[in-house]
């Protein structure tokens, strides 16, 4: 099993959206960066742990624990030329873009990211480096594990 940080915009989709959405699964559209894309078509793998992350708001940070609910199919707001996600070059057949759908399981209270860079065993988290910018990021065992005891 793998752990994985996944941001998204509230005003788009937050943890109480997608907890109220059918089966509480969303699908993760709108993903533009090949290495994000990479690893939902590569790695994630059903039953994976995420954390559901806010981004883009006044007060960024964790909302909610969810899991990798499908493996990766093609983004369908590639192909939507009313869609902001629209790529011109994607085509039905060889479409650049991935997502996987994602359940959320539960919500939680807001682990900020100041609250999160005061935990030593946090330091080396990939969403803390300086200039991390990626939507989607890995998170090892230890920090799944430490993050779950500081929610609980």
């Amino acid at each position: 099993m793998q752990y994985w940080l996944m941001k998204s915009e509230p005003d788009e989709v937050s943890i109480d959206d997608a907890l109220a959405a059918a089966g509480s699964t969303v699908p993760w559209t709108g993903v533009r960066n090949y290495q994000a894309r990479n690893f939902m078509r590569d790695q994630m793998r059903v039953g994976d742990g995420v954390l559901f992350y806010h981004s883009s708001c006044a007060e960024p940070g964790i909302a909610g624990i969810a899991e990798v609910a499908s493996t990766a199919y093609p983004d369908p707001t590639q192909f939507d030329s009313g869609s902001p996600y629209f790529d011109p070059k994607a085509t039905r057949e060889t479409p650049r873009w991935m997502l996987v759908d994602v359940r959320a399981l539960r919500k939680t209270r807001l682990l900020t990211l100041d609250q999160m860079r005061a935990i030593p065993e946090l330091a080396d988290m990939q969403i803390l480096r300086r200039g991390n910018r990626l939507s989607i990021t890995p998170v090892a065992r230890h920090e799944w594990e430490c993050i779950l005891q500081q929610l609980s």
